[in-house]
This record gives structure tokens, C-alpha cells and sequence, in this order.
């Protein structure tokens, strides 16, 4: 699989699974779960654990895969999801993260974007196997939707998605 067009996310669990460790990023100020792209030469898992310490500044490690989600369009990627356990670090800030926080999971914060509560949700559920499933609520209808109420936001994610950067701060 061509891993420039796939991505992943760390799921972090707090005590007793009763919050979730999100970033607010400096592109785009939205919660989301910590992750990114898959470099060249690099396995889903491998990236996991690099993205989660570039953005978070823990050392984690992977307890199981969660799910791979296949996009509906090319507003979203190939994403591997995996549950993992902090082993070290501290709390730190990146040039991508300009928050960290545990949020209970009864009280995600309003600006979590597509599809992050699904896997979320899907993280939450018990289960053995891996999932893998469609990323049904990033579709163009939903783009629209979030255009006529968060312009600001949909821009930048516009604008960021045809290589265009903001000011980190």
C-alpha cells in the first residue's frame, strides 16, 4: 500500500478508560486524536509511536490495533488507529500541538472534527478483533455542512490540503 496516502492515531486512555488524550493543533485550532502521516520506509506502527511523541511528548507503546479505516473520498486517508499505553515523557508542545489534555469521555470538547468521535466510540467498544470499516462521516455532503458552519475552519483545512501553511503560533 502506498503509505504517503495513509495516516494514523494514538488512542490514550486515562485512568480506568474514563478520559482520552486529545491535541488541539496550531494549523487548524480543532481537538484531535495525535497522529499524522506515515513516512517512507516507515510500518503504521512505527509512525504511531513517532507521531504520538512528536505531539504529545509521551513515549508510548502500542497495546493493540483498533481499527483501519478505508476513506470515501479525498477529503480523508487510509487510517490505521491503535490503542497505546504511555511508558515515559512529559506533557510538551510541538510546532503542531499547541494543547494537550485528558478529556473525560462524557465531555469531548465541541470542535472535535470528523471522525474523531466515531473512533473514539469505536476505541471505546470492547472487542478482540481489529476493525475495518469506511469512514462514513467524511463525505462531501458533510463538508458542505461544516463549510456553512465553521468557514473558518473548512478554509484552513482547504487551504492546508493544497499545501498552503498558517503561522504556528
Amino acid at each position: 500500500m502506498n503509505h504517503s496516502a495513509e495516516s494514523v492515531n494514538g488512542i490514550i486512555f486515562g485512568h480506568a478508560r474514563k478520559t482520552i488524550l486529545l491535541i488541539k493543533r496550531r494549523d487548524i485550532p480543532v481537538w484531535v486524536l495525535p497522529g499524522g502521516g506515515i513516512e517512507k520506509g516507515e510500518t503504521p506502527e512505527q509512525a504511531t509511536l513517532r507521531e504520538v511523541e512528536e505531539e504529545t511528548g509521551y513515549r508510548v507503546a502500542i497495546f493493540k490495533k483498533v481499527a483501519e479505516y478505508i476513506p470515501l473520498c479525498r477529503l480523508a486517508k487510509y487510517t490505521y488507529s491503535f490503542e497505546c499505553d504511555i511508558r515515559g515523557g512529559q506533557p510538551q508542545l510541538s510546532e503542531e500541538t499547541r494543547e494537550i489534555r485528558f478529556f473525560p469521555l462524557n465531555a469531548l470538547p465541541k470542535r472535535l472534527p470528523p471522525p474523531y468521535r466515531d473512533w473514539i466510540a469505536d476505541a471505546i467498544t470492547p472487542s478482540t478483533q481489529s476493525l475495518k470499516k469506511p469512514i462514513t462521516s467524511v463525505t462531501y455532503w458533510n463538508f458542505i455542512k461544516h463549510l456553512l458552519f465553521h468557514p473558518f475552519l473548512v478554509i484552513r483545512f482547504l487551504l492546508i490540503k493544497i499545501g498552503i501553511r498558517f503561522n504556528k503560533s
